[in-house]
């Protein structure tokens, strides 16, 4: 199992290429721009659950429980993400 660091630092960067293909599909596609936006709140509050896990976590089903939480979010999120990028112009 990886440290806390790593984790964090996946988290991270999982949210922020959630955010980041979500603007570029605000800024391309108008008529997306409300569900593109709720994407990311949904992001953010996936992030700021997890890292509470991370942050409060003692053992190492602690920490297991997270790291199901990431790999359950990336594929719901990647999901998402697929199916609104679909007809990007």
């Amino acid at each position: 199992m990886a440290n806390k660091r790593m984790l964090k630092k996946k988290i991270n960067a999982m949210v922020f290429d959630i955010i980041d293909e979500c603007l570029f599909i605000q800024e391309n596609q108008e008529d997306k721009v409300q569900e593109a936006e709720q994407l990311i709140e949904q992001a953010v509050a996936a992030y700021n659950r997890m890292i509470e896990g991370v942050n409060q976590g003692k053992t190492k089903a602690d920490f297991n429980a997270v790291w199901n939480a990431y790999y359950d979010a990336s594929d719901a999120f990647s999901e998402q993400l697929n199916q609104l990028s679909e007809n990007v112009k």
